[in-house]
């Protein structure tokens, strides 16, 4: 995983929505899949001639909706490994078939936790990874790695807080006034590189750190609410109401973005030095990605069935609900998670905020000995050359 270890070890407290898991459909077979995909008919995107015979994708995570744009390119014939926690099947560009395959892969525990950048040094086959861009900072002198496509325009980490314990918290400076006054701490993984900034920025005192948080619930809820934890918007706030019964109430929450910790989460990226060997294929590839967050978000139903399907098929420890998953896409909108941006157009990134964020990466990981290219600059970690600005929101 990239520079925070994810994430939401819920299975002892998330049960519901087995059933909905019925109402997927099966997987066919490896042999159906192969021969409906020779059997397709090629659209009017013909990536057969650019691009790897297989785009393996290799996320960060298990299946989730920040990752929907991916199934969503997967049609109705498609092969589930469940042993090795992946997908295949014709790459789809809408209803149209785009000429060769796409496997996607889960990262976090079916991975040992691996960073993806490593796993795309380590394995030739995979084309494309979900990285950070604090990793891809962190880890440049080892492993660089260019961004291609940013499917979300704000990352979703967050710290959360319960309103009635801290009913005048809005924010996190707020919020670091409120546990200094109540003697609570911030709960996070420990590592994480945000909150190595958050400490060295002056934003959040070290003494109110507590780097144990495991992933489960047991400690806010056991604390009564008194100390806050890290989680991501798109999941902590409905899972806690919704599905850990012990709490069963609302949470507030801020994102870490707000403090200056501004990165692009789980970019969509190709290994530096294969980007001019990529290219073509990017060229074509990268719209038809762009235009699968776009159909995602509006509709989400299709590729939600496949990666509950997924969940229960790798049967991982991980549990994810169909309401989960809805509440999950509305906020990434909602929150603006994923967006356009500021212009008419999504998927690109902001040439000023890699290169403000850039500067406090540098700053921070060359401090704490991380792997970075001292000749690392903004430009180095990005491109926005790929990109189609006739697709957005």
């Amino acid at each position: 995983m990239p520079s925070n270890p994810r994430r939401r070890h819920l299975a002892a407290t998330s049960l519901l929505g087995i059933a909905a898991l019925a109402l997927t459909a099966c997987s066919p077979g490896t042999d159906d899949a192969s021969a409906s995909a020779t059997d397709l008919e090629i659209g009017a995107v013909d990536l057969s001639e650019v691009c790897p015979a297989t785009i393996v994708v290799q996320t960060d995570w298990n299946p989730e909706a920040e990752h929907g744009h991916l199934y969503e390119m997967l049609g109705d014939e498609y092969t589930v490994d469940a042993d090795n926690k992946s997908v295949s099947g014709p790459l789809m560009a809408g209803d149209e078939y785009t000429g060769v395959d796409l496997e996607v892969r889960s990262g976090g525990p079916a991975v040992g936790f691996s960073t993806v950048q490593s796993l795309m040094y380590q394995d030739d086959s995979i084309t494309l990874g979900y990285v950070h861009s604090d990793a891809a900072i962190s880890s440049s002198a080892t492993t660089p790695v260019v961004g291609v496509l940013a499917q979300m325009d704000v990352n979703p980490q967050m710290v959360m807080w319960d309103p009635e314990t801290y009913p005048d918290v809005h924010d996190i400076p707020s919020l670091v006034d409120a546990l200094q006054e109540s003697g609570g701490a911030w709960r996070y993984f420990g590592g994480a590189a945000y909150m190595e900034y958050l400490i060295a920025s002056g934003t959040v005192p070290e003494e109110l750190t507590d780097g144990s948080y495991d992933g489960t619930p047991a400690g806010f809820v056991t604390d009564g609410g008194i100390s806050a934890q890290q989680g991501f918007a798109s999941a902590e706030p409905y899972i806690y109401a919704n599905e850990v019964p012990a709490w069963g109430k609302p949470i507030d929450y801020a994102l870490i973005s707000s403090t200056g910790w501004d990165i692009y989460g789980s970019a969509v990226s190709v290994r530096a030095d294969r980007l001019d060997e990529l290219s073509p294929c990017l060229t074509e590839l990268v719209p038809v990605m762009q235009q699968a967050v776009v159909d995602f978000v509006e509709e989400p139903s299709d590729a939600t069935a496949l990666i509950l399907q997924l969940v229960e098929e790798y049967d991982n420890g991980w549990t994810y609900t169909d309401a989960g998953a809805r509440y999950a896409v509305e906020t990434l909108v909602a929150d603006s998670i994923i967006s356009n941006g500021d212009n008419a157009y999504i998927g690109d990134f902001d040439p000023e905020r890699v290169e403000s964020f850039f500067g406090i990466g540098m700053d921070l990981f060359s401090g704490i000995a991380a792997d970075v290219d001292p000749d690392l600059t903004p430009e180095d970690i990005y491109t926005n050359e790929f990109i189609d600005q006739s697709i957005g929101l």
